[in-house]
């Protein structure tokens, strides 16, 4: 698994800064966000469309993902060590305990085949 990193991508800026509605409407305008493997670490996503979002290998560890429906983005080695998920929906092919791991233990979650 890579490591979690900054990259250089103007949509996942957008989401280091906050500004969740920008890059909801870039999205929904038919931008691509490159966020595989992105350090999401301590960021407030609320709100956020994660609709078709490929996360895999991010890394959540403290942050604020409360509300987000996560059921249609792919979360293929993502960790949400100590994040705040009250209200989230995950894919179905992600387990319970496969979450509760990555939420105690900082595990990457891995889906049910």
């Amino acid at each position: 698994m890579a490591t979690p990193e900054i990259k250089d991508d103007h949509l996942y800026r957008l989401l280091r800064e906050g500004k969740i509605g920008d890059f909801n409407h870039a999205c929904a305008s038919g931008e691509q966000p490159d966020l595989s493997n992105c350090d999401m670490r301590g960021l407030s996503l609320k709100g956020l469309n994660a609709d078709g979002l490929d996360l895999r290998g991010c890394y959540f560890r403290q942050a604020d993902l409360r509300g987000i429906d996560f059921s249609k983005a792919n979360l293929e080695g993502a960790s949400i060590h100590a994040a705040k998920i009250s209200g989230c929906l995950f894919p179905t092919t992600l387990s319970a305990d496969e979450i509760n791991l990555s939420l105690t233990h900082g595990t990457r979650m891995r889906y049910q085949r």
